[in-house]
């Protein structure tokens, strides 16, 4: 089965007014993807996500010149063949890096979809797995920087559809991130597993001051409190407190997780399929996290792509950790791109798809209504 052609699609929609979430990286504006379309000579066809980088239309580009270029024509079940091509002359070699990465992973998800749907099975059985209950906590662009009273509103609200986890953006500055996942956990009692992410927004200095707290609140994880390669800051802040640390969602291919897990900082690890190689490296990745004894908890991008495609991976997965829910109150990337991507069962945990492929049948005349809006998606 042959790859014909290649093609990236960038998409973009508004946040409504009076949604636009703060949190470390910005106020959210609007949100971007790019999805990846490949077609084959025996006419199935697969979809993945490659993560927008914050510059889709780069993205975009890239796909559909360097990297079509260099795999079409290639065997469309040989993925790890297509993967290594494109590390081997676009990501490890005068390319462009990260971008690469991003690019090679929305192909390596679409690749996947095309050898699942020849099967005739959904993804994670392809992969060796079973169907399973994923625990899932609510996440996404959501729980943000606001009042603790209106946090504490907010994340009793995910409790009460059926959460048993909740992520709360911190990073704001000591003060007021203990203020508010303290209120946070007066809201919602200890039975509630709370996480919280600094989107590398803290100094080591930060985390003296809120480890203590966040080790009284007992808070599940203390997420990307520095930027990805500030390996020594991370080795600084894991003997603070009690409290671990995760990290994972933008370092990419198994090689900074190598490092990343050798360094021994980090208790929970966060690679995002549309950021860091796609399934055939998220797959290594867990492997090695299994060896190590740590947990494996993937980041979920922007669409209901990547989210099935990480439910699958997960059930594929030894001793799975969390599922990433978004629960942002409008995503039509997650409810209409191909379908809602899951279902949260009445023991706050989800399961992957029994359709064949990833999981979403995506709708071509909802991504041609998206097309893209130029410009940054957090100001």
């Amino acid at each position: 089965m042959k790859i014909t052609a290649i093609k990236a699609v960038p998409i973009s929609y508004r946040v409504p007014q009076g949604q636009n979430v703060r949190l470390g990286i910005g106020r959210a504006v609007k949100r971007d993807a790019v999805l990846v379309k490949v077609t084959t000579d025996e006419g199935v066809t697969g979809w993945g996500e490659a993560h927008h980088g914050r510059c889709p239309g780069a993205i975009a580009k890239l796909i559909d010149t360097t990297i079509a270029e260099l795999v079409t024509g290639m065997d469309a079940m040989n993925v790890v063949g297509v993967w290594h091509r494109v590390y081997q002359m676009q990501l490890s070699s005068h390319g462009m890096g990260y971008a690469a990465a991003m690019a090679l992973s929305g192909l390596d998800l679409a690749l996947w979809d095309i050898r699942a749907k020849a099967a005739g099975w959904p993804l994670y059985k392809l992969l060796g797995g079973a169907s399973k209950p994923i625990k899932a906590y609510a996440g996404g662009i959501s729980l943000g920087w606001q009042a603790p009273e209106s946090l504490a509103e907010e994340a009793q609200g995910y409790v009460s559809q059926g959460y048993r986890a909740v992520k709360l953006r911190v990073g704001d500055n000591p003060r007021d991130d203990v203020a508010r996942a303290t209120a946070v956990r007066k809201s919602v009692g200890d039975a509630i597993e709370i996480l919280v992410d600094a989107n590398t927004g803290y100094t080591l200095d930060d985390v003296r001051r809120v480890m203590p707290a966040y080790d009284d609140l007992q808070i599940g994880w203390l997420e990307e409190p520095f930027p990805a390669l500030d390996y020594r800051s991370y080795q600084a802040a894991a003997a603070m407190g009690s409290t671990p640390l995760a990290a994972g969602e933008n370092h990419f291919t198994r090689y900074e997780f190598n490092r990343l897990i050798e360094d021994r900082a980090v208790s929970f690890v966060q690679p995002d399929l549309s950021k860091t190689g796609g399934v055939t490296e998220s797959m290594r990745i867990a492997g090695m996290t299994q060896a190590w004894k740590l947990s494996f908890n993937p980041h979920t991008s922007a669409t209901g792509i990547n989210m099935a495609a990480t439910i699958n991976v997960l059930a594929a997965v030894e001793d799975p950790g969390y599922f990433e829910g978004d629960v942002a109150k409008h995503n039509p990337f997650r409810d209409e791109v191909g379908g809602i991507p899951y279902k949260l069962d009445a023991n706050g945990c989800v399961a992957p798809s029994e359709i064949a492929g990833l999981g979403v049948e995506i709708d071509e005349a909802f991504i041609n209504a998206h097309p893209l809006i130029e410009g940054p998606c957090y100001v």
